[in-house]
């Protein structure tokens, strides 16, 4: 092996490890509908953050709100209610300001990945909005192109409150990256129909063209005010990139973000990048991207590859070895089914594993349910969001039946024995999973005919048929 190749590996191996503590883990894939076998859009997220956690799963009702209600924001600022907001599923985690998930009654799915910007003299009114953002696009967008609207509108009406980030927003139709920067500076892009697109935790939008409103949105001042703060010279820098005019540098030469972009690209792409290359905000995948692509991406450790520390598990667990896209700071991930042309209660499937997707399954979460089943939340919606910052000091004090923890605690104890496991684990997952996908398209036929008919009725076989998926999950960690 080269001398530059072997200084590589060791660089990597000193980032990795650095980068667990910074806690910045979320990674995403968004696929046109033309790059997936079904023809439905494709969001799939791992959400990962720091310390013992607890993932309450809650079924919002839509809602009529009284006119001129407000909301009071996490910082002090105020937020004009809107008059009527939308049914939605939320994975709410408790404590934390920028980890929750959204998907609403019209598809429309939200999650986020950290990016951190170089803007460090941010512009804020009255505080300025962070947990409100998503939530606020969440319950008033029929359209993911809607929620780009009205996430970007907030964020230059108030300002965005963290370092940065990217929200990827998908619907049945279009799938989007809303980049966002401490203060009031936003663009996002499209992804084409037949491109997939990747991001860990930095920018991933490079160049930007206004003037171009089916693909673009924006600051109108996004160059202007780069310049300004000299992050961007035209007669330097040449074409303007908003990656590099507002990403932190550190974020984006962090190995940990570099390595798990890499990997992701790898499995999908036509060629085989070298960890060194710039990657494409988008591009066509080699084929077709099913569901258990996406389960299989986030699932991934760098197997296979120099940067696999734990040697295909021979030195322990991968989730002790640095940073993958499957991490020791996993929470849960997901994989949005978004289709155009099936009833509302169907189109939109979240296919939810509770906290380590390598060794838990993928269960179906149609936006048609009833409810979500006993014992997979902390108290009830109605009270949930008034205690959202309210510290926990001990999750299992705090929820000791809780079913969510009874996945940490399987994953945790496989982790103990990883090699050993894994294998049979992952085969009986497989089964699992090959079995939804394929009544899937048979229970959605039986839905479809029973429309026209009393709404309870198809609303509880949806329900049924979710819960009965999800206790099953339960019996595959016991």
């Amino acid at each position: 092996m080269k001398t530059f190749d072997l200084l590589l590996i060791y660089l990597v191996s000193i980032s990795l490890n650095l980068s667990a503590q910074e806690h910045f883990d979320c990674f995403s894939i968004m696929v046109g509908r033309d790059a997936t076998t079904d023809g439905s859009i494709m969001f799939a997220h791992n959400e990962d953050d720091w310390g013992d956690r607890i993932v309450n799963w809650y079924q919002i009702p839509a809602s009529k709100h009284t006119k001129g209600k407000s909301i009071k924001l996490k910082n002090g600022g105020i937020l004009e209610q809107s008059e009527f907001t939308y049914n939605y599923l939320w994975l709410e985690m408790p404590e934390m300001e920028f980890s929750d998930s959204y998907m609403n009654e019209w598809g429309v799915t939200i999650g986020s990945d950290a990016c951190q910007s170089k803007e460090k003299k941010p512009e804020l009114t009255d505080g300025g909005i962070g947990y409100w953002l998503r939530r606020a696009m969440a319950e008033r967008a029929k359209t993911a192109r809607e929620a780009v609207r009205i996430g970007g509108a907030l964020v230059e009406k108030y300002g965005y409150t963290s370092s940065g980030r990217t929200y990827c927003i998908a619907d049945g139709k279009e799938a989007w990256m809303l980049s966002v920067v401490n203060g009031k500076h936003w663009v996002a892009q499209r992804i084409p129909d037949d491109h997939i697109a990747i991001i860990p935790n930095y920018y991933t939008i490079t160049s930007v063209d206004l003037s171009d409103s089916i693909n673009f949105y924006g600051s109108s001042d996004l160059i202007e005010y780069a310049k300004k703060r000299r992050w961007y010279n035209s007669k330097k820098d040449g074409e303007f990139n908003f990656r590099l005019a507002y990403g932190d540098e550190g974020s984006l030469g962090n190995m940990g973000n570099i390595v798990r972009h890499w990997s992701a690209v790898n499995l999908v792409s036509n060629e085989q990048l070298d960890v060194q290359v710039s990657f494409p905000f988008s591009f066509k995948p080699k084929r077709k991207i099913t569901l258990q692509d996406l389960f299989e991406i986030l699932r991934n450790h760098n197997e296979d590859s120099e940067f696999d520390k734990s040697d295909n598990y021979t030195n322990g667990s991968p989730h002790d070895q640095g940073r993958a896209i499957c991490s020791k700071t996993t929470q849960y991930g997901f994989v949005a089914q978004l289709r155009k042309d099936l009833p509302k209660e169907i189109a939109s499937v979240l296919w939810l594993a509770p906290f380590r997707p390598c060794v838990h399954p993928f269960t179906q979460w149609y936006i048609g349910m009833n409810d979500i089943p006993d014992g997979f939340a902390e108290g009830n919606y109605r009270n949930a969001l008034g205690i959202h910052f309210n510290p926990i000091e001990n999750v299992y004090e705090y929820a000791p039946e809780n079913n969510f923890l009874k996945f940490v605690k399987h994953a945790k104890n496989v982790d103990q024995d990883y090699g050993l496991q894994i294998d049979q684990i992952q085969q009986n997952i497989k089964i699992f999973e090959a079995e939804l996908i394929e009544n899937q398209l048979e229970f959605e036929k039986k839905m479809v005919a029973l429309q026209g008919k009393d709404p309870r009725v198809v609303k509880k076989s949806i329900t049924d048929y979710c819960h009965k998926q999800i206790r099953k999950s339960l019996k595959l960690i016991e």
